[in-house]
């Protein structure tokens, strides 16, 4: 699982802090990577090229109200993240193109995120994007139990007491 954006420009900043409350709430098993890929581009190749399966987690510009869930794959997946994603897109297009031209290229790839309310300086999130990482968190999960692998959350963290069937064989991210 790839977190994508800048968490110095507010909003943006979901993925990273997506893939921290991951990590915080919940084992991750063998097999699986998060990683916070910020707007790094192509120097997060040889992830995308190692992986099977790809989540990317990021804002995404729909004109849909702040904090509203959006899932892509497949061709509007692509159309995305050339034209709808924040300040890193050209990043990321790239990204892909260049695991295309490797022949590298995920056997599956979607990209779950929230609809910005703000990409402006600052290390705070809008209110209702910041509400709605919960529901984020909840759709990667479900995304993850496709793939068959068990979830738990942590100890004492608030992420449950009963385990959910998530994450993948080998997310690659």
């Amino acid at each position: 699982m790839l977190g994508l954006g800048n968490v110095l420009l507010a909003d943006d900043g979901i993925g990273a802090a997506a893939i921290a409350r991951l990590e915080r709430d919940y084992g991750i098993p063998p097999g699986v990577r998060l990683v916070e890929g910020g707007t790094l581009g192509l120097s997060l190749l040889d992830q995308i090229a190692e992986a099977e399966h790809v989540i990317l987690v990021d804002a995404v510009a729909t004109g849909a109200p702040p904090g509203s869930l959006v899932r892509l794959d497949g061709a509007e997946l692509l159309d995305a993240v050339r034209e709808r994603l924040s300040v890193h897109q050209v990043g990321v297009a790239d990204l892909l193109n260049a695991a295309h031209l490797i022949g590298r290229y995920p056997a599956s790839l979607v990209l779950l995120g929230l609809t910005p309310g703000a990409i402006t300086l600052g290390i705070a999130r809008t209110r209702l994007v910041e509400a709605a990482i919960g529901t984020l968190i909840s759709a990667i999960i479900l995304e993850l139990q496709t793939l068959g692998y068990e979830l738990l959350p942590q100890a004492n963290t608030g992420a449950g007491d009963r385990p959910i069937h998530a994450l993948t064989r080998h997310f690659g991210m």
